[in-house]
């Protein structure tokens, strides 16, 4: 029986003796570890022949090297553009010949086409075919270097040319202990594992990189240096599994200087690149650069409606996200995948599978969730869904909702947790009866309190009362003498003209000991449209004092105030 441990790195995260190894472990690790480079491709030292077939296939050239990843791409850009282009010329050859798994090559010899993932578009849009597979073929130790049979009618199955072939010594044991692949190709049970000669068929775009690649498994180090070289060996490291090669890979690039085109980049890489735990600490720096590059959505608006979707995911997923409202939120991704998707049917997808979920929608309001039901881009099932669970969620009481919030921290989606909004949410009850009426409940955290000093302001945002829209605004300002600063509670009216608007007004706040709300002034005014009301200082007493560590206004650590609206008849 076959032991678990020996089928994988011994430099993979994933085994026990890595789990808590830090990026500078690895590195003196690498250094230290199994460093076979004496061994490299020496005759003394190795068991078995590899004869790497280089191929013509895939290159819109016929098989130079310039048009290959680590050929002459000087920029992420145009490596971005070749890998593209070669995935559009592999389509279209396995249009043209839809091969067998595995096929006989005449005598004793096979081939085997290892499958990867489906490669992403640049664009967001998912391609449905294969990347370059990784191929191996075993074949009967024979007395000496045999050249190709180009003329065997079973070669033509592969529409291919092979270019060159390429020799060298290996050692099975320090392959297979770096790599699946290699583990499973040389401890098959077959007789085919027997065999002293190993043959892999390659693109040539990927000759550079699998020469890296092999050195790396001896060595542990790459004289690669650029950006593009390092992209071009890892996906040949994912391609054979070599995962502490696909970690030595990520920790360079994610040490060199990020751009939005090399962070986009990395976010778009084949899905079992993406998927691979080693390139996480890569994914994860390359999303965190993007949300915060982009966390001022209003003045990089143009740039973000630009960017893929996977870049826009990035940005969206951020709690710090610089936006006035998540109602604001929700209008830009459905401006954005009206942009990039003009298909209805596309369009619901998108924003059903991957961005409906990045929408936090229990922060939205009442008015801007009644137009979520009937919005047409959205399945109407998952807006049902999510404007209920919205509503319920308003309708918790706030320790609740802090626990909710608390809970989601660790998910992905965090719908219940709070970005920084330039407009406070507010929680608003409504009566038509007697008289129409609100009561608007606007918390502020400590934090919040602590940066209007000293004469900064946060507004709420906007709710309504007879067809008229109104909000709170929170200042720290000076007393009514100029002799210390205090903190003010206003009331205003959104619309701008001849609007007049007569409201009885109340504004309270909870204190201690009793924690109930005490109401702190009560006023009436005939509003205009773009006027304000309210209170230079509503606690009557300094920005000190109502600041203290022992201030009866701050209840762990939040401030709640409210305000009741009554139109006056």
């Amino acid at each position: 029986m076959k032991k678990e441990s020996k089928n994988t790195d011994l430099f993979d995260p994933r085994t026990t003796i890595m789990d808590s190894s830090s990026a500078s472990d690895v590195n003196n690790r690498s250094n230290t570890d199994g460093d076979f480079g004496f061994a490299f491709n020496d005759s003394n030292f190795s068991d078995r022949i590899l004869k790497i077939e280089i191929m013509a296939s895939g290159l819109s050239d016929g098989g130079s090297k310039s048009d290959g990843e680590g050929g002459t791409c000087t920029s992420l850009a145009d490596w971005a553009r070749n890998r593209k282009r070669r995935r559009e010329d592999i389509k279209k050859d396995q249009t043209k010949n839809n091969s067998a798994t595995e096929f006989s090559l005449g005598g004793d010899e096979q081939i085997l086409n290892l499958n990867v993932n489906d490669v992403p578009d640049l664009d967001g849009v998912a391609y449905d075919n294969q990347d370059e597979e990784a191929v191996a073929m075993i074949e009967e130790s024979h007395s000496g270097d045999e050249a190709v049979p180009n003329n065997d009618s079973s070669w033509s199955m592969d529409c291919s040319t092979v270019l060159r072939v390429k020799t060298m010594h290996i050692s099975s044991p320090i392959l297979a202990a770096k790599s699946p692949f290699f583990y499973k190709l040389f401890s098959n049970g077959m007789r085919e594992s027997e065999q002293r000669h190993v043959t892999l068929r390659i693109n040539a775009s990927e000759e550079a990189a699998l020469m890296d690649l092999l050195n790396f498994m001896y060595s542990n180090t790459l004289s690669v240096t650029t950006a593009t070289g390092l992209l071009d060996v890892l996906m040949a490291a994912d391609k054979f599994e070599v995962a502490s090669c696909m970690r030595y890979c990520s920790r360079l690039l994610r040490n060199m200087p990020m751009t939005p085109d090399s962070a986009l980049l990395y976010l778009e890489l084949p899905s079992s690149v993406l998927m691979a735990e080693a390139v996480q600490p890569l994914t994860d720096a390359a999303k965190q650069y993007l949300a915060a590059r982009y966390k001022d959505v209003t003045k990089f608006s143009e740039e973000v409606l630009n960017l893929p979707l996977a870049g826009l995911e990035a940005v969206l997923s951020s709690d710090d996200l610089q936006v006035a409202s998540e109602d604001a939120v929700y209008d830009f991704v459905l401006k954005w995948a009206k942009m990039h998707y003009p298909k209805i049917e596309d369009r619901r997808e998108v924003l059903g599978s991957r961005l409906g979920r990045l929408i936090r929608f229990p922060y939205m309001t009442c008015r801007k969730l009644k137009k979520v039901l009937t919005c047409n881009d959205f399945d109407h099932d998952l807006t049902s869904k999510v404007v209920l669970e919205a509503l319920f969620f308003k309708a918790e009481a706030p320790h609740r909702q802090r626990t909710l919030a608390a809970e989601e921290s660790a998910v992905t989606n965090r719908r219940f947790v709070e970005r920084a909004y330039k407009y406070r949410p507010v929680k608003v009850v409504e009566f038509e009866l007697p008289r129409q009426q609100c009561v608007v409940y606007l918390d502020l955290k400590r934090e919040e309190c602590v940066n209007l000093f000293p004469s900064g302001r946060v507004y709420s945002q906007a709710f309504h009362l007879g067809g008229q829209g109104f909000f709170l605004s929170a200042h720290c300002n000076m007393d009514q003498q100029s002799s210390f600063h205090c903190f003010g509670l206003f009331l205003g009216m959104q619309e701008k003209g001849s609007v007049s608007f007569a409201v009885d007004y109340e504004f309270a706040a909870r204190s201690k000991p009793s924690e109930e709300y005490v109401s702190k002034y009560k006023g009436n005014y005939t509003f205009t449209g773009g006027k304000a009301v309210g209170y230079r200082n509503l606690f009557a007493i300094p920005w000190t004092n109502f600041m203290a560590d022992d201030s009866v206004y701050f209840i762990n650590g939040i401030l709640h105030l409210r305000a009741e609206l009554t139109i006056k008849h």
